[in-house]
């Protein structure tokens, strides 16, 4: 079985070196064999030679951006690439600082033995962040299912064959959101508990606009909805207050249309021509074969 680990960077290789010699201690079964993907998002800082040895990953790739492209895009253009250039089983993207725990890529591979073709999501059953991030992910959770139908529970740390990555370069909202274009073109997937891990070095650096913008951009995948929807709130709401119509009890209203706006702008980022293209923005590749 060939699984590749997907990993995005910007800057942060202190804490991706640190992330390969924890996938290279787990303790897997000999006839799995591991690699490792690292997508370079045009980082701007020289990383520090590598002297160390993986003995139990096969190979390291650094996929070297031309221009910097965002974590989601990364993960993106890291399936299209596997997909077209490597031979593989499944995929495995994981965020590079730590937040996304190697210990629980072992109860991935089990799900996977028992059922291959189903996709398994790393549920998040423990968060690892401030009281107001964790405040503003439940208000994200509340507002996706509301407009959208979808309760969608996971991030980027997931385990995909490869006949759902082959669905997932072939779907536009990839270029997106990967978790709400996964949960497009799937049905039904598996899930591990998944605990949020902390940070390895330093603190996020993820703007709380950059928040909004990722949230909202996992809702604009199911736009239709949100408009189908938001429609039926107006209606509703109208009837309510239809005798006491005034500008404060008007705001709901405001606030929905401008979401819906907000909405419908980002599912603008859905581009597949960008897509088909994004290969291009590799300027090079790095290779380091298992020791």
């Amino acid at each position: 079985m060939k699984i590749k680990i997907l990993i995005p960077v910007f800057n942060d290789w202190k804490s991706v070196f640190k992330l390969l010699d924890e996938v290279n201690q787990l303790s897997l079964d000999p006839t799995i064999q591991l690699s490792v993907i690292i997508i370079n998002d045009a980082s701007n800082h020289d990383r520090e030679d590598d002297e160390k040895k993986y003995e139990n990953i096969n190979s390291i790739k650094i996929l070297n951006m031309k221009i910097n492209q965002g974590h989601g895009r990364c993960i993106a253009t890291g399936l299209k690439y596997i997909f077209e250039k490597e031979d593989f089983d499944y995929v495995i993207p994981m965020d590079g600082d730590g937040e996304d725990r190697p210990e629980e890529i072992p109860q991935f591979v089990e799900k996977i033995v028992k059922n291959p073709d189903i996709p398994v999501v790393g549920k998040r059953v423990k968060r690892s962040e401030n009281n107001l991030f964790k405040f503003c992910y439940e208000v994200h959770k509340i507002l996706t299912y509301l407009f959208t139908g979808k309760l969608i529970k996971f991030g980027h740390f997931t385990c995909i064959s490869k006949s759902v990555v082959k669905k997932m370069i072939n779907e536009k909202a990839s270029w997106n959101s990967y978790s709400a274009s996964l949960v497009k073109i799937t049905k039904i997937r598996d899930s591990i508990p998944s605990i949020r891990g902390k940070r390895y070095f330093d603190l996020s650096k993820m703007s709380f606009y950059n928040l909004i913008v990722h949230s909202f951009s996992i809702i604009s995948v199911f736009k239709m909805n949100v408009l189908i929807r938001s429609i039926g709130f107006i209606i509703l709401y109208t009837f309510i207050i239809k005798n006491n119509i005034s500008i404060i009890t008007s705001i709901p209203i405001a606030l929905v249309i401008i979401f819906v706006i907000a909405i419908f702008k980002l599912s603008k980022r859905e581009n597949m021509e960008e897509y088909n293209k994004c290969l291009d923005n590799i300027s090079n590749i790095e290779v380091f074969e298992k020791s």
